[in-house]
């Protein structure tokens, strides 16, 4: 079963994309497509596209049981606006299209707390501009994370690209509770939600 739905409605790293309303053909455009990266155990993606059926979400995770919870739902819910890329998002944002995203989302990344595993973060001067090269201008990059050296490293970051502007915000109401943030709020670590638009 898993292979099947799979085989519908993921997306291979290899193939060239195609467009927007090629792959979504059921929403109107222009259409707002949001990547939604290491989604975890899917929690928040579903949560989300419940909410906004209207909004584009391509899911990104290198975790079988979180691409099958997100197939699941997409099944049971008769959904035509979400499709998963179980692999490397490193993989699959050179095949996305320049100033084509509405939202890039990356809530509760693995935080890499070791200083020799930092170099794995995707909060890195060699990512971020990428992710933002693939936002349209008014786009937002939506990082949520409960190590503050992971949200000081954002900030960081994102303070070097003249593109973006923003920085650390209110936990919005709409962001739903993930199981890595229900884990951190357990031990004692506070949610910190970092908002960027493009702005140029």
């Amino acid at each position: 079963m898993y292979r099947e739905r799979r085989a519908i409605w993921s997306l291979p790293v290899a193939d060239e994309l195609p467009p927007w309303p090629h792959l979504f053909p059921a929403l109107k455009p222009p259409i707002d497509v949001v990547l939604d990266i290491g989604f975890g155990g899917g929690e928040a993606l579903v949560a989300l596209a419940a909410q906004r059926p209207d909004e584009a979400v391509i899911g990104v995770d290198v975790h079988t049981s979180g691409v099958a919870h997100v197939l699941e739902a997409i099944v049971a819910n008769g959904w035509q606006h979400v499709r998963v890329v179980e692999d490397d998002v490193l993989e699959l944002l050179p095949r996305l299209p320049m100033n084509s995203l509405a939202g890039v989302r990356l809530f509760f990344p693995d935080p890499w707390p070791k200083t020799k595993q930092r170099h794995r973060r995707l909060a890195r001067t060699d990512v971020v501009p990428d992710l933002v090269d693939r936002l349209r201008r008014g786009g937002t990059l939506h990082v949520a994370t409960d190590s503050s050296g992971y949200a000081q490293q954002v900030a960081a970051v994102c303070a070097l690209d003249q593109r973006l502007r923003g920085g650390v915000v209110e936990r919005p109401d709409w962001r739903p509770v993930t199981k890595f943030e229900t884990r951190g709020l357990v031990a004692g670590r506070q949610p910190i939600d970092l908002i960027y638009e493009r702005i140029s």
